[in-house]
């Protein structure tokens, strides 16, 4: 397999990147005396599931199958593609998965290529990475190769800010988020955070990775015109003056997808952990009002059960 890729400027810190400051320690116990990040869960059991195993496309379309949280299974142009995968019930700080993996790892077809958006735990799962081929390829932004190789992984594709790979006949642009990147105590903005834009010949998307709103939707539009779906959290927003800098809120996700000139919405990043306070089918009945509101066709939003999947067909 060939991969062609520019190599990224090697840089000890990416924290000029930041949008905004990190949270200060007094905004931390700010946080903590007025209750935290207890989010709440009483209608859990109204996140919708559907676990019906993977519809069946052919080479020139492109199928989207929501797995939980971050993770897609994105199948373009004959390649299957992992998203930010994340199959483990725990992940280090956060209550135990309120819903199963939408696909059984089991059920995956071959994957073609990984690509990783930042490196917090809920993005960047280590129990499930190690599940995976060491062949396979792994995208991910500059800084985070080193982590990988150094679990056996072999085809490993480090990109900044607008740089691009070719791998199983697909091009993966790396774009700009509004966020930042730690797993432990020491490593704070030492690997890059962003989005991708995976093409194929005949259809493109887009996942957005976690982000705060920002000017960078509408530059990603200019760069990388005609998104078919547009993968966008909608979740971990509350309360919303710590979390605004990093994470859009329903409404501006539906904003950003308008920005970025996408087709249709592909709603994600909430139903699977709980991250923040809000309750947690909050995101859904928001970005649903918001999208009517907005005066967006419906049927553009695929506001997906885990484990649903749609197909755009060529």
């Amino acid at each position: 397999m060939r991969i062609q890729y520019q190599q990224p400027m090697i840089q000890p810190s990416y924290a000029d990147r930041l949008h905004a400051p990190l949270p200060s320690f007094r905004d931390v116990m700010r946080l903590m005396w007025t209750g935290g990040f207890r989010g709440r869960v009483e209608d859990a059991d109204r996140i919708p599931v559907l676990r019906r195993g993977l519809v069946p496309v052919t080479p020139q379309d492109t199928a989207i199958t929501w797995v939980g949280h971050a993770t897609y299974l994105v199948r373009i142009a004959g390649a299957a593609v992992l998203t930010d995968p994340v199959w483990s019930a725990r992940i280090p700080g956060v209550p135990r998965r309120l819903t199963p993996p939408g696909v059984a790892f089991s059920e995956l077809p071959p994957i073609d290529a990984v690509v990783i958006s930042h490196n917090h735990y809920d993005h960047l799962d280590a129990p499930t990475v190690l599940r995976l081929p060491r062949a396979t390829p792994v995208l991910v932004p500059a800084g985070l190769g080193r982590w990988f190789r150094r679990r056996g992984f072999t085809a490993v594709v480090e990109l900044d800010w607008w740089q691009s790979a070719q791998v199983a006949g697909l091009t993966f642009d790396f774009a700009p988020a509004r966020h930042w990147s730690r797993r432990g105590p020491r490593d704070t903005c030492r690997s890059l955070w962003g989005s991708w834009v995976i093409s194929g010949p005949n259809h493109r998307v887009y996942h957005a990775g976690d982000s705060g709103y920002g000017p960078h939707f509408a530059e990603i539009a200019r760069r990388y015109a005609n998104i078919d779906v547009a993968m966008v959290p909608i979740g971990a927003y509350d309360p919303r003056w710590f979390m605004k800098p990093v994470h859009m809120d329903p409404e501006e996700a539906v904003q950003a997808v308008a920005d970025l000139g996408a087709e249709h919405a592909a709603t994600m990043h909430w139903g699977t952990f709980v991250l923040t306070r809000e309750p947690v089918t909050e995101p859904l009945n928001r970005v649903r009002k918001a999208w009517r509101e907005a005066g967006r066709d419906p049927e553009r939003l695929w506001d997906l059960a885990i484990g649903e999947s749609r197909v755009l067909e060529s």
